[in-house]
């Protein structure tokens, strides 16, 4: 009993606290341990283990204005058999102690990996979905129809983005109807993980230190370690080598 408790004090500080008992779990049973969630849960509860807890955010992108919108071509089908297939994107907040950095995300629905992504000062268009877009197409190639999914934000509907996204000709814009977070619920869900496991309950830190926080959250954790519900538990890089796809980026 004791080695065991000591294997789930290792991996929660390990996931720096991020992981609960399902997660904890199964890294237990990738090392050998014949265990189940819910006596991994009874333990965690002995040791006073506990994952961190989310909060509420606020919507970051501005959806008052007069650029022309698209409807929502992806119908919340979250679920795709290709990559490449379906791209959805958001911006989100983060307080610093030198005021707020704003976080522009891509991701393939495919295998939920952030494909592209941009941490900047400002929100022009330049600075946030361009940005993440370019990161995206170096990442990640278009080869057949894609879907690209969004809010009706600002950065996402004026002439500077589209125009470029239109200049590709097998990508089709979809948009989120006004006011639903639930049309782009991947999205929303990954701040939400970003947000509990790195951001709440700890101090404010320097923009800098922000930067190197958030690379090493995606590049590093999210991307290559980070066991994701939505691929059965498994990590992006295991659910790649499972599937059909083994080359993809």
């Amino acid at each position: 009993m004791i080695l065991i408790k000591e294997a789930i004090t290792s991996i929660y500080f390990n996931t720096k606290q991020r992981y609960g008992s399902p997660r904890i779990t199964l890294e237990l049973q990738n090392i050998g341990y014949q265990i189940s969630r819910i006596t991994v849960a009874k333990y965690m509860k002995q040791l006073g283990l506990y994952s961190k807890l989310s909060k509420k955010f606020k919507v970051t992108t501005n959806s008052k204005h007069n650029h022309f919108v698209v409807p929502n071509i992806l119908k919340r089908e979250f679920t795709v058999k290709e990559p490449s297939k379906a791209w959805v994107s958001d911006i989100t907040y983060i307080q610093t102690k030198d005021g707020f950095l704003y976080l522009t995300i891509i991701l393939d629905l495919f295998d939920r990996k952030i494909i592209g992504w941009s941490l900047s000062n400002g929100l022009s268009t330049k600075q946030t979905t361009v940005a993440a877009w370019k990161m995206a197409l170096k990442n990640r190639k278009i080869t057949n129809e894609l879907i690209f999914h969004s809010d009706r934000g600002i950065q996402y509907a004026n002439k500077s983005f589209t125009n470029m996204l239109d200049s590709f000709k097998t990508v089709t814009r979809s948009m989120s109807h006004k006011g639903d977070c639930w049309d782009n619920a991947v999205a929303e869900s990954f701040f939400k993980s970003l947000k509990t496991e790195l951001i709440y309950g700890n101090k404010l830190i320097t923009k800098e230190q922000m930067e190197l926080e958030i690379f090493e959250y995606i590049e590093i954790w999210y991307n290559k370690k980070r066991r994701h519900s939505a691929l059965n538990y498994k990590t992006i890089e295991e659910f790649n080598k499972l599937t059909n796809y083994k080359n993809v980026a």
